[in-house]
C-alpha cells in the first residue's frame, strides 16, 4: 500500500515537473492560455466564452425606450 502511494506521488511529481519546464526555467515563462478569449482562431471566428457575452448581453438593455431630448421644454 505505502508503495502504490509512493510510486503515484513520484509520477505526479515527475508530470508536474516537465509541464513546468518552460515556466520555470525561461525569463518569462508563462503557463499557455487556455481560455478562449485567448484562442486567436475563435476570435477571428467572433467565438467568446459564455461570461463574455452574458456580460455583453447585459450592458445592452433589450426593452429600454430612448429618452426625448426634446428642445422647446421649459427650464
Amino acid at each position: 500500500m505505502l508503495n502504490t502511494i509512493l510510486i503515484t506521488l513520484l509520477i505526479v511529481a515527475i508530470s508536474l515537473t516537465f509541464l513546468g519546464l518552460k515556466v520555470f526555467f525561461t525569463k518569462e515563462g508563462r503557463f499557455p492560455n487556455g481560455h478562449v478569449s485567448g484562442n486567436k482562431v475563435l476570435r477571428e471566428k467572433g467565438i467568446g466564452c459564455v461570461q463574455s457575452q452574458d456580460r455583453e448581453a447585459r450592458m445592452k438593455p433589450r426593452h429600454a425606450v430612448k429618452e426625448s431630448t426634446n428642445a422647446s421644454q421649459p427650464e
